[in-house]
Parts: structure tokens; sequence; C-alpha cells
């Protein structure tokens, strides 16, 4: 018996190690000012970047797409929550190189500051920044989703 889970052990270990595992259901970092407004809690997730894309509506490509019509273009999407963000800032070696060259949004995590603005963080190279969700959105916020 004593063999067999030794023998488990060292099977899984590699696995373990190697694995890019978030946890999408605690609270995100929250921004100093602000409140978490709304959350996708997405379980244990796996960290592996061709399981995700940079999702932009066609309004976007021609121009420009308001916030709201932007939301309403993600419904039924798998959006991807802040907690990815913190885990791709903590480990700035995964972070996509085409994702290095936009302002990747986060939408699985809304914010609300004092002044009840709705808001959301975004990747920007490998730092972080934070836009409202009462403005417009250009071909380069993207917004990344699961497959």
């Amino acid at each position: 018996m004593k063999k067999v889970v030794i023998f488990i052990s060292i099977f899984f270990i590699p696995f373990l190690v190697n694995a890019q595992i978030i946890n999408c259901d605690v609270n995100p970092f929250i921004p100093l000012g602000c409140s978490i407004a709304e959350h996708q809690k997405g379980g244990m997730l796996e960290f592996d970047s061709q399981k995700f894309s940079l999702f932009v509506s066609e309004k976007q490509k021609n121009g420009s797409i308001s916030a709201s019509d932007l939301q309403k273009e993600l419904i039924g999407k798998t959006l991807l929550n802040g907690n990815v963000l913190d885990y791709l800032l903590a480990h700035p070696e995964l972070i996509p190189e085409e994702w290095k060259r936009n302002c990747v949004l986060f939408m699985g995590t809304i914010y609300k500051d004092y002044g009840g603005h709705l808001g959301v963080r975004f990747l920007s190279g490998r730092t972080w920044g934070y836009v409202w969700l009462e403005g417009i959105f250009y071909k380069d916020f993207p917004v990344v989703i699961a497959n």
C-alpha cells in the first residue's frame, strides 16, 4: 500500500508544480477608492493563454464602441476577471506578446468608485490601469475571453 501512495505522489508532483492555477472565486485586488460592483467567479482556473482570445467587436474594428454596447455584445461570453490580471502582474513572463501591444480589458470584475462610476481594470504591457465604463473603446482595448 505504501508503494502505491509514493508512486501516485511522484506521478502527480510534476503536474502540480508546472500548473498555473488561479483562484477566480476570491476577491481580486481592489483599487483605492473603489469597491467591487460585480465579480464573475470562475473557480480554479489553469492559465493557458491558448485557451483565451482577445475579443474586438466589429464596431471597434471600424472605429469605436460605447461601453454599454460592448457589454451587450459580451453577453454569453466567458469573461476573465481581475484575479487573472493580478496573477499575470505577479507572473509577467506569462503575458502573451499580443496582449502587451494592447490595453486588455478584464471585464469579469467591475468596480465602483466613490462617485458611483463603474469601471474595469486593464493590462497594459506589464502594468495595469483603470477605465470607466462611461466612455468609448477603440480597437486597442480588446476584452479577454475564454475560447
